[in-house]
């Protein structure tokens, strides 16, 4: 940023600070350049400056939340406004969730060509409950295959909302925007606080800077937060000295104070990363306040052990994650060690592309090179006296053991909604009823206007939908279909752990826990997948799956021939066959006391593909 733009923004932020309206809100993709100077347009450039991490820019979705503040002029007066933008991804709902904490209101983007997806459901209802104020508006109206009359009427018909209310707008050409920035104005509240009242910020994100320690993102709700106000947190009760303000804008920008409805950065030499808890409440010391009321905390869905691929980079590997998970605190994390891989971490995502992003994000921000588990979910296991909770399938019971004390194993399950054009439909239901479905039910979304919609819900045991489900979901519906998901509490099931025995030895690291409908297929896929991938011995390795006692599936490795008899060709009969002798003996020996060690690249050939 250029010195004295910088130094124009900070004047420009200070001389309106006394007259501004300020409305935090929640939008999804960035504005047009131009429209309100935050950024500098310049032509031809397509920059996607709310889309910071590599990650998004490569796959071009959103799954960090930001925050920008812009100035707008409308009724002859300067108007701040404060935008979050957040993700889209069932996912990344928590990203959502604790930034409209932090809002007024939220816009509610629809696809002109697309409609209604099944996410925009969910997020719609979480602020809905939060009583926020939500200006419902159509983009890609410049699209060829936009319909706008549809889509407001199939927003009419899912939403309740009026169709007078619907701005349309392009956000590449520019086109309606003003009109959805006066819409903020007019419509949205402002924030009710005073600035007479003691200081009470509300923490809502936060991110690390090597040489400032942790960056708290706060909504200030009542007084002034200045730098060098001494200021204490509710949860920790730990006390700090404000180093540094400022807002988004969407760079860092430092100004003097942030002051009731304004939504910024905090520096406050914060070095302990564990300290910034996401929902948290700061006050000035000796001025407590009542805490805010926060948010749902998060509910890891999905678990996978991470393990470097050298042993010796744990601690690099360790503190990593703990950087990384500042940024996303819905990441659980526990030590756990393997025989097979060493020491490592024990993760709990919201999901599975939650899983894969944060694994890139290791490799591109912190250069780790690691090896990642099998996914698996959260299995509730019902003893006569207790129950357990266990995501890692090497401590899930024998449950085929008669003398097992488990009354009954439940997994968790889903309810899954899916919108798809009918003619897709059939290939929906199906897959639902492959993927052991339940509840299975459907209705047309706009009947009479032209292509009809339909929006399917069943009920799904969340370990279907964690391999590749959605993979099939997108290529049976030709990239249509749309997906999302809620918690919907446990059932009984009939589930079991799968070992995988490598000459009669279990291998820990890829125990499975399946359903009894598909322990046969599960078997053979993975006795195959091992075959191709382990090193032959000297002696034959039997690659065996196995569920209780009774073996599944069974492939044999054979032994590394040598010819041990080679140069005794035309020498005595029963010296050769003294020979073959002591071959055949030494690899029964091999093969009794034989240690079968699976190497880490096989590992990561394995662990890598489905397990489906």
């Amino acid at each position: 940023m250029h010195p004295a733009w910088r130094q124009g923004c900070l004047q420009l932020f200070q001389r309106h600070q006394s007259s501004v309206r300020r409305i935090p809100i929640t939008v999804n993709p960035p504005w047009p350049t131009g429209l309100t100077g935050t950024i500098e347009k310049s032509a031809g450039s397509n920059q996607q400056f709310l889309d910071k991490l590599k990650v998004e820019r490569e796959r071009g979705i959103t799954v960090k939340a930001q925050t920008a503040s812009m100035l707008h002029q409308a009724h002859g007066k300067s108007y701040l406004l404060n935008l979050i933008d957040t993700p889209g991804h069932v996912d990344f709902a928590w990203e959502v969730s604790r930034s409209l904490a932090a809002c007024q209101g939220a816009l509610l983007l629809v696809d002109a060509s697309q409609g209604v997806q099944a996410q925009s459901l969910s997020v719609f209802h979480i602020a809905k409950d939060r009583g926020l104020t939500i200006i419902p508006v159509l983009n890609k109206i410049d699209m060829p295959a936009a319909d706008p009359v549809r889509i407001t009427a199939q927003m009419e018909s899912i939403f309740g909302i009026d169709p007078k209310d619907v701005l349309h707008v392009s956000a590449k050409t520019g086109k309606g925007v003003p009109e959805v920035l006066q819409a903020i104005v007019d419509r949205i509240p402002p924030p009710a606080g005073q600035e007479n009242q003691p200081l009470k910020a509300f923490l809502f994100d936060s991110l690390y800077d090597r040489y400032r320690g942790v960056i708290s993102l706060v909504a200030v709700q009542n007084g002034i937060l200045k730098k060098g106000d001494k200021i204490s947190s509710c949860h920790t009760r730990k006390k700090y000295e404000v180093m540094e303000v400022g807002v988004m804008h969407p760079e860092e920008v430092t100004t003097a104070e942030l002051r009731p409805g304004q939504v910024g950065y905090m520096a406050c030499n914060m070095k302990d990363s564990t300290e910034a808890h996401v929902g948290d409440t700061l006050h000035r010391v000796g001025s407590p306040v009542d805490p805010m009321p926060g948010f749902k905390p998060t509910k890891a869905m999905v678990f996978a052990g991470i393990f470097p691929v050298d042993t010796n980079d744990f601690v690099k590997l360790e503190e990593s994650i703990k950087r990384l998970t500042l940024t996303d605190r819905s990441v659980s994390v526990q030590r756990e060690s393997s025989s097979a891989l060493g020491q490592g971490c024990r993760l709990g995502f919201l999901g599975t592309l939650h899983m894969d992003v944060f694994r890139q994000r290791l490799e591109d921000e912190y250069d780790a090179n690691i090896i990642i588990t099998a996914p698996t979910v959260p299995y509730k296991v019902v003893y006569r006296d207790r129950e357990v909770f266990i995501s890692n399938p090497t401590e899930f019971p024998d449950t085929t053991d008669s003398a097992s004390k488990v009354i009954q194993v439940q997994e968790p399950i889903v309810k899954a909604t899916i919108i798809v054009p009918e003619d897709y439909l059939g290939e929906m239901m199906d897959l639902c009823y492959s993927h052991r479905a339940e509840d299975i039910d459907h209705r047309y979304l706009d009947a009479g206007l032209g292509s009809a919609r339909a929006i399917l819900t069943c009920t799904l045991p969340l370990s279907e939908i964690v391999t590749d489900f959605f993979d099939k979901l997108k290529s049976r519906s030709s990239g249509y279909a749309s997906f999302d998901y809620e918690d919907a509490g446990y059932r009984a099931s009939q589930l079991s752990k799968m070992v995988f025995l490598l000459n009669g030895k279990p291998v820990d690291t890829l125990a499975l826990i399946v359903h009894r409908s598909a322990q046969d297929h599960v078997g053979r896929t993975w006795v195959k997948k091992l075959h191709k991938v382990i090193p032959r011995q000297l002696f034959e390795v039997p690659i065996q799956a196995a569920v209780g006692k009774k073996i599944i599936a069974r492939e044999n490795l054979s032994a590394m021939r040598a010819d041990v008899t080679a140069g005794l060709y035309g020498g005595h009969y029963e010296r050769k066959m003294k020979h073959l002798e002591n071959q055949k003996q030494s690899k029964r020996r091999m093969k009794k006391i034989g240690q079968v060690d699976l190497p880490q690249e096989a590992f990561f050939d394995i662990l890598s593909t489905k397990n489906k």
